[in-house]
């Protein structure tokens, strides 16, 4: 089949095009390499430049292209960016989504995978690990711009018979992740201490993440290609991990003798997160394949090679 994946230059972008190109699929590309790198586009895809606000550069890649599947990645992902910045934030993850949604019903695409945020969308939970039936609180535009756009493609996809899945996603993290852009701690904190850097910690470093490795994201999209119709999943491990321990494990493996700094904690940023993945467990038979310290390890030898 033909599947388009906007942000496919991306992290988490690049790493399931790569897996659906090994799939036998065809796989078309729009990124418009903001944050995204031009080496992570798999050659055997079709890759167009496209700015996902750009209406109609975006609608002539559909039309000519006329994708089966609809997985959207492209986005603004940095909470901070979006405190600074809303307008930004709301004209790419919500207009430009709405250009990809628009795209995916004129080329009669059957499923639209939209990548949204379990980290972001969930505010401070009442309870922990958070399942997809708590209340959403966004404390950021970027979680409320996700937010915003998962309801959109439920009225939209309902009135268009556009079969859809959404995925929460908790704070992804592996190979390629793109310091610039993504600002994942594990990726960032590994880079600076690698070139003797010293990383920073906003806040006491006691803020809890629930990190899950790409692959197992990757194995969701896959999944999401035939079920989960009509579904909003929560893709994570249900584990926190603090900060400060973070720092330690990849300390323990790096030696690099750094101490981290401390700084201001960043408004809009929850303390504590984690995810409950009970629903897609049951429903599919997905679950987290990589525990943290295996997956840090194989993070850890992807930036030893890079930096």
């Amino acid at each position: 089949m033909k599947i388009l994946v906007t942000g496919g230059a991306g992290f988490i972008g690049s790493h399931i095009t790569d897996r659906m190109i090994e799939l036998g699929n065809d796989v078309v590309i729009v990124d418009d390499l903001s944050t995204g790198k031009e080496e992570y586009v798999n050659p055997k895809a079709k890759f167009f430049k496209v700015d996902i606000t750009d209406t109609e550069a975006l609608l002539k890649v559909f039309r000519d292209e006329s994708p089966e599947i609809v997985a959207h990645l492209a986005a603004q992902v940095n909470v901070r960016v979006s405190m600074t910045n809303p307008d930004m934030d709301a004209r790419i993850n919500i207009m430009g989504s709405l250009n990809v949604l628009k795209g995916a019903i004129e080329c009669n695409a059957r499923k639209f995978i939209f990548s949204s945020t379990g980290g972001a969308i969930y505010g401070e939970p009442e309870n922990l690990p958070v399942s997809e039936k708590a209340k959403e609180n966004p404390l950021s535009p970027y979680g409320l711009a996700k937010l915003t756009v998962e309801n959109y493609i439920k009225v939209i996809a309902g009135l268009n018979d556009l079969k859809y899945t959404i995925l929460r996603y908790s704070n992804v993290y592996g190979p390629r992740q793109i310091v610039k852009g993504e600002s994942g701690v594990i990726a960032l904190f590994t880079q600076r201490m690698l070139e003797g850097k010293t990383p920073v910690i906003f806040g006491d470093g006691s803020h809890t993440r629930d990190y899950v490795y790409v692959s197992d994201v990757v194995d969701a999209n896959v999944l999401a290609l035939e079920i989960g119709d009509g579904m909003t999943y929560n893709i994570g491990t249900g584990t926190q991990i603090d900060v400060n321990e973070v720092y330690e494990k990849l300390e323990a493996s790096l030696k690099s003798g750094i101490k981290p700094e401390y700084g201001d904690e960043i408004p809009g940023e929850v303390r504590h997160i984690a995810l409950d993945c009970d629903m897609i467990r049951r429903e599919t038979g997905w679950s987290p394949k990589f525990d943290f310290d295996i997956g840090v390890k194989t993070t850890i030898e992807y930036y030893r090679e890079i930096v």
